[in-house]
Formats: C-alpha cells, structure tokens, sequence
C-alpha cells in the first residue's frame, strides 16, 4: 500500500478536511499513479510548466501551504501546481502528501469550487498507522482552481510578479463566513497598483491595506481576523537573476546549478571564443560585451547578484568600476583576497566604495577544491545573502 493510500480525509464541517492516519485493518484503494512534470522542482519549473498546461488550455489547481506547525518540509507562501489528470509540478513535502493533493485537485476542478486541507502528522502513532513521514508537524494546504475560462486567474497574476523585477505581496482569502466573499478571493499588491479577484470595496481595501504591511516586512503569515475571513498574506519575492561577468570553464557548473535552482542567469564574456565554445545552453543570455561599455550594454540594475570572474586583472577592474556606484544586492569577485585588495587598489576612490559591499573571495568556506564544488559554495552564499539569512549548521543550530 503506498503512503497515499494509508490517508483518510475527513471532513469539518465549515471549515476544511483532515487528513487523518487510517484505522488498522481498513483497506483503502491504491489511488493512481502519479506524474511529475518535470525533475525540477523550482519556482521557475512551477512557471514553465503553467505555461506548458497553459497552452494545452488543460484545467489545474494552484495548492498553497497557508500555515504550519512544527517541522514541515515547506513552509506557509510555497505554492505547487496539480493537474486534473493526477500530475504535479512542485513540492510540499518530501513527496509522500502529493499525491493525495492530487487526488483532491480532480475534485477541486469538477466542481470549480476552492477547498482546503490539513494533515497532522503530530501524533506518535504516524510511524505505524499514518502517513509514516516522520515529520511531526502540521501542514494546511489551500487547493485554487485555475481554468482557462477564468484566463487561469489570480496565479497568471502571480506568475507575471515572480518574473517582474519588483516584488509584490498578494491576500488570499483560505476561509470565509463573510457573506459575499468566498474562499479564492485575492489581491495582489504592488507599488503603486493593486489588482483584485472575487472581491472589492472594503473588504479588498483592507486586504490591500494589509499586503502593504506584508511587503514593507517581506513577511508571510496567515490572519484570521475579525471580520470571518482567514486570509494568507504572502511576499511574491522575484526569480533571482545572476549575472556571470566571465565565460570561462569554471562558469559552467555556476550556469547549471544556478538553473536548477530556477534562477535567471545571463553570461556574459568580451572574447566571442569563449561564448562560442558552448556550455552555457541552461543560461537565459549568452552575450558579447565591451568591458568599458557594460553599463550601456546590460541592465545591471535588473540583477540580484553579480559574479565578477574573467580571470583578467584589467578587465575585472573595467567591470568593477561600472559597478561600484549601482547597489546589487550581492556582487563579488572571484579570486584570493590578496587579488581583490589589488583591484580595489587600482580603482582609488571608487575602490573605497565598493569596500563594505563587494564580496572576495565569494563563497563559503565548504573545503571547496573543484569547480562544482566552488560553484557550490558560491550560490550557497548568494542564496542566503538573498534570503537575509544567517549561515550556521543546522545540527548546531
């Protein structure tokens, strides 16, 4: 019997279904077999893939983890897509809830009616009865329909933010005693423009109202709130983007690992033989620059992280020059510290910028000793950087 099937829903009235660990000796039928779409599991693949299903004008149902307790693999704003025929892109858990979404995405689209599930893998006994995950924690999932006569909304809203260079924040309404407001009703808030599903007046300028708490903290939380709604409010944080300024080998492994964590990379190289000697097929842009012309050239306000890497003492320091007054959240440059204090050396006062914020050598002190393992180390670093958080083991931790 497979994990999936040792799962019964049952149902509370009002509110939403919970996923509860089987009575022994009850036998359950197997639900089938399921698909993946696709290996990857990235916010980008989650993109691609709605395109994809998209395009077929296939009916699929947006699943968003809306809160948690205790451990869980995904935490409250990750969000995955199901489609009606038993198939998924993306990960709430390790892989053992996923299938019974599945199963309730088929019901989610025939009925064209939002629902919302529970599973609470907290109790001692899940080792033997239950889902046999070993988690120990508690995870809500909010299941949307998203169908082609409704033009696949609010997620095509949200896939546009995730690709934007500006973040957003969006209010999606999970519960609802509110006459005139059903579950799915959302907002989507960003600088300056607000768009709105299944809701207006009031109750859509308060949903604003507070996704603007939401981005100004870069928060994501679940509120029940007076008013009979439970509402999750979500930062919509763009698909980093990565520019490499260097196409040697050593920039290969950084392109494809940087691809399967979904992020936007762009390359780019001064000697066209270096482009041309491939490689970098899994990379967004592979272009030609001139060093001195690289502002002009590319929009290097558009990246999160810039990796200065052309093993070219004088062509770096071109690059660091047009870098030094821009404000990228990571930028860095590849090589001892004895090389970066050179550069910042030879570029004087706009050296005495770039100080505080240009990161040399990059990476994290892993035992990196190959170019994988380098290219490792360096997106660990990035990606905490990113994600403002603090490096530590997590057994230490």
């Amino acid at each position: 019997m497979t994990p999936y099937a040792r799962c019964v829903a049952n149902e509370m009235p009002g509110r939403q279904r919970e996923a509860k660990p089987e009575i022994p000796g009850t036998i359950l039928p197997v639900l089938p077999v399921l698909s993946f779409a696709a290996t990857s599991m990235s916010v980008r693949q989650i993109l691609t893939t709605f395109d994809a299903w998209r395009a077929k004008g296939a009916p699929m149902v947006l699943a968003t983890v809306y809160e948690t307790i205790g451990s869980s693999y995904s935490k409250a704003g990750h969000r995955i897509l199901l489609g009606a025929h038993g198939e998924y892109q993306g990960l709430v858990s390790g892989g053992c809830l996923e299938g019974d979404l599945a199963e309730r995405a088929r019901t989610v689209v025939e009925t064209a009616k939002a629902s919302a599930v529970t599973y609470d893998m907290r109790d001692e006994a899940d080792e033997l009865f239950g889902l046999g995950v070993g988690c120990n924690g508690l995870i809500r999932v909010f299941l949307q329909p998203l169908l082609p006569a409704e033009d696949y909304e609010p997620f095509a809203s949200i896939a546009q933010h995730l690709l934007a260079n500006r973040p957003a924040a969006v209010a999606t309404v999970v519960e609802s005693a509110r006459a005139g407001v059903e579950a799915g009703a959302t907002v989507i808030v960003e600088a300056g423009s607000r768009q709105n599903w299944q809701v207006d007046g009031e109750v859509a300028d308060k949903l604003a109202a507070e996704c603007n708490r939401a981005l100004r903290s870069a928060g994501t939380y679940y509120s029940q709130q007076e008013s009979g709604l439970g509402v999750l409010y979500a930062t919509l944080r763009p698909v980093p983007r990565l520019l490499l300024l260097g196409a040697g080998l050593d920039a290969v492994p950084l392109v494809n690992m940087a691809a399967d964590l979904g992020w936007r990379v762009t390359v780019a190289d001064h000697r066209p033989a270096y482009l041309a000697r491939g490689g970098f097929e899994r990379a967004e842009r592979a272009i030609q620059v001139s060093p001195a012309a690289l502002a002009a050239q590319i929009a290097l306000a558009e990246f999160d992280a810039i990796i200065v890497m052309s093993h070219h003492l004088v062509t770096d320091r071109t690059y660091l020059a047009q870098l030094a007054d821009g404000n990228v959240p990571y930028l860095g440059v590849l090589g001892p510290r004895a090389r970066r204090e050179r550069l910042l050396a030879g570029l004087e006062e706009k050296g005495t910028g770039l100080r505080s914020k240009l990161k040399g050598p990059v990476g994290l002190d892993i035992g990196a000793d190959s170019p994988e393992s380098i290219a490792l180390s360096i997106l660990a670093e990035i990606h905490a950087a990113l994600s403002g958080t603090a490096v530590k083991s997590l057994t230490k931790g």
